[in-house]
C-alpha cells in the first residue's frame, strides 16, 4: 500500500539536510537559502539522469564522473548561479565537492554536486566554501524543508514529497525535493530534483527504475519549450530499510518503481503549476491513441504551444489551436476522427467532435477554463493507448519575470 508521509529528502531512515544563506548572488536576498546540502548516514547506491543539452553546465560533468561507480555520500547544491558556460566553471565544480568533503569528513567524489541561477557568470566559490561548514553544522532528519528552498530561484513555492510502501514485509520510503519554474522542457530527467530512498536496490535496478520514471513524469512537463543547461535528476539509495534486496524486476521492483513514479508525477505537476508567472496548471491527455509515444509527442505538443497557453491564460475555448498544435507534431493521427473537450472542477464541455467545432456553451467554458487547473481532453478514437503532459498559460508576467532575469 502506498502512502503519502511528511519529511521530504529526510523522510528516508539515514538522512539529514540542511540549507543555509552563504551569498552565492551578489545583493541577493539575505534571508534567502541559497547553499543546499544533504547527506546520507550510510554509503548510497546512485543513479542519474542529466540535460540532453549539448551545452552542459560543469556540475554536470562533475557529477557523472563522481557516479561513475555507482555510489555517493550526498548532495551539495546552490542557487544563484549555474556555474555553466564561464571561466574557471569546472574547477570550482570541483571545489564545491571539496567543500562538502572538508565540512562533513568525507571524501570529494562522494558528492554529487548541482547548480541553479544566472547561465555565463562566474560562480562566487569563496562564500560558497565559507558556507558550507554552516551547511554541515544544519544537517537534520528535520532540514529537507530548508534544503528545498535553498534550490529555488523563480520558484514561489517549495516543491518536497514523499512517500512509503512495504518491500519485502519492510516499510520503504522515499522522499525528494525539486526545483524548476522556468526554463522548463526536460528531456532527461528534470530541471534540479533530488531523491533519497532507505531502499535497499542494485545499481542497475535503480537506474532503471529511474529512467523508466524520469520518461513518464518529468520528460512530460514544458513550461517554455527552453530545455536547461543545468537539469538532473539523482536519486540516493542507502539500504536501511531492512529489505531483502532488490535485484530482479520482480514483485518489489515493481512496489519501488510505482512508488517512484507516484512522487515524480506528483512533483513534476507542482513544477508544471509553479512555470514563471504561471495562473494555471494545464494537463493535457491523449487517449485512444496508436501508441504512447505518439500519444506523448501529442500531448507535449498541445501544452508546448505558446498559443494554447495564451488561449488558456484569457480562459478562451480556442480549441482550434489544440488542433494545430497536434497537426506539428509529427505524430501520426487521423484530424477527422478527433474529439476534444476541456474540463476542470467547473465542469466539462465538448468542444470537437470527429475534428468539427460543436456549438457549446461559451459560459460554461470559461467558467471550465478559469479554474486554477485544466484538463485539454483529447480522444484520437485510434488505438488504446495513452499519455498525459502538464504545462501552464503564459501570462504577461511570464515575459516580466525573464525580461531582467540576471538583474
Amino acid at each position: 500500500m502506498l502512502n503519502e508521509i511528511s519529511g521530504g529528502v529526510c523522510a528516508a531512515q539515514g538522512f539529514r539536510a540542511s540549507g543555509v544563506h552563504c551569498g552565492v548572488k551578489a545583493g541577493g536576498n539575505p534571508a534567502k537559502n541559497d547553499l543546499a546540502l544533504i547527506l546520507s548516514d550510510r554509503e548510497c547506491t546512485a543513479a542519474g539522469v542529466y540535460t540532453l543539452n549539448r551545452v552542459k553546465a560543469a556540475p554536470i560533468y562533475v557529477t557523472m564522473d563522481h557516479l561513475e561507480d555507482g555510489v555517493a555520500w550526498g548532495i551539495a547544491a546552490n542557487s544563484g548561479n549555474a556555474n555553466a558556460c564561464c571561466p574557471q566553471s569546472h574547477e570550482n565544480a570541483v571545489l564545491m565537492c571539496q567543500a562538502a568533503a572538508q565540512a562533513t569528513g568525507r571524501e570529494e567524489t562522494d558528492f554529487v554536486v548541482c547548480s541553479t541561477g544566472v547561465i555565463g557568470q562566474t560562480i562566487n566559490i569563496a562564500a560558497i566554501q565559507a558556507g558550507m561548514p554552516a551547511a554541515a553544522a544544519a544537517l537534520s532528519a528535520e532540514g529537507s524543508d530548508a534544503a528545498a528552498r535553498a534550490i529555488m530561484t523563480t520558484d514561489t513555492v517549495k516543491k518536497e514529497a514523499a512517500v512509503s510502501f512495504t518491500a519485502g514485509g519492510k516499510e520503504v520510503r522515499i522522499g525528494a525535493i525539486a526545483k524548476g519554474s522556468g526554463m522548463i522542457h526536460p528531456n532527461m530527467g528534470t530541471m534540479l530534483c533530488f531523491i533519497t530512498t532507505d531502499c535497499a536496490i542494485t545499481h542497475g535496478m535503480l537506474e532503471n527504475a529511474l529512467r523508466e520514471v524520469s520518461a513518464k513524469t518529468f520528460n512530460r512537463v514544458t513550461v517554455d519549450g527552453d530545455t536547461s543547461t543545468n537539469d538532473t535528476c539523482v536519486v540516493l539509495a542507502n539500504g536501511m530499510a531492512g529489505n531483502p534486496l532488490i535485484e530482479w524486476m520482480d514483485e518489489d521492483y515493481d512496489a519501488f518503481r510505482q512508488a517512484l513514479h507516484h512522487l515524480c508525477r506528483q512533483l513534476a505537476r507542482a513544477i508544471a503549476g509553479d512555470g514563471e508567472g504561471a495562473s494555471r496548471l494545464v494537463t493535457c491527455k491523449v487517449s485512444s491513441a496508436r501508441s504512447e509515444e505518439s500519444a506523448e509527442r501529442l500531448a507535449k505538443a498541445v501544452v508546448g504551444s505558446a498559443l494554447v497557453k495564451a488561449a488558456m491564460f484569457g480562459a478562451d475555448a480556442n480549441w482550434g489551436r489544440v488542433l494545430c498544435a497536434m497537426g506539428y507534431s509529427k505524430a501520426p493521427f487521423r484530424p477527422e476522427h478527433v474529439d476534444v473537450a476541456f474540463s476542470s472542477a467547473a465542469g466539462s464541455v465538448l468542444v470537437c467532435r470527429q475534428g468539427e467545432g460543436l456549438d457549446f456553451d461559451e459560459g460554461l467554458a470559461k467558467q471550465v477554463l478559469t479554474e486554477k487547473e485544466v484538463v485539454i481532453a483529447v480522444d484520437l478514437h485510434e488505438g488504446e493507448d495513452c499519455a498525459e503532459c502538464w504545462g501552464c498559460d503564459l501570462t504577461y508576467d511570464y515575459v516580466k519575470i525573464n525580461g531582467d532575469y540576471r538583474t
